[in-house]
């Protein structure tokens, strides 16, 4: 299991829903990588709501079944680990925002 030093980055990886690679959710996909590559952990979030470059607002409604909401991936990892895995999977997104911010770990028990 990889583990964590205190200096780390985020890595922020904005899709949709409706996103596929391989027929499966590209989500998936990038999961799958993260445990190939065995980084720390990754966390996948669907939002309820998102507004974006498309100018329309999606959302979670009674009539709207497919409403292609957002996806949020999210991962703490060293520089040069993330560094690889982008260039492993950056060419898989053809819509969405990657976004990498320093973090300090405060805490990580595995």
């Amino acid at each position: 299991m990889a583990l964590l030093k205190e200096e780390a980055w985020l890595l922020k990886i904005y899709i949709r829903e409706e996103d596929r690679v391989e027929g499966k959710p590209l989500y998936k996909k990038i999961l799958e990588v993260v445990k190939e590559k065995n980084l720390s952990g990754v966390t996948i979030f669907k939002a309820i709501m998102g507004y974006g470059p498309s100018r329309e607002i999606r959302g979670i409604s009674f009539l709207d079944i497919g409403a292609n909401l957002p996806i949020l991936i999210e991962l703490v990892e060293e520089k040069e680990k993330i560094d690889l895995f982008l260039k492993e999977i950056e060419h898989l997104i053809k819509h969405g925002l990657i976004i990498l911010l320093p973090v300090k770990v405060v805490k990580y028990e595995p």
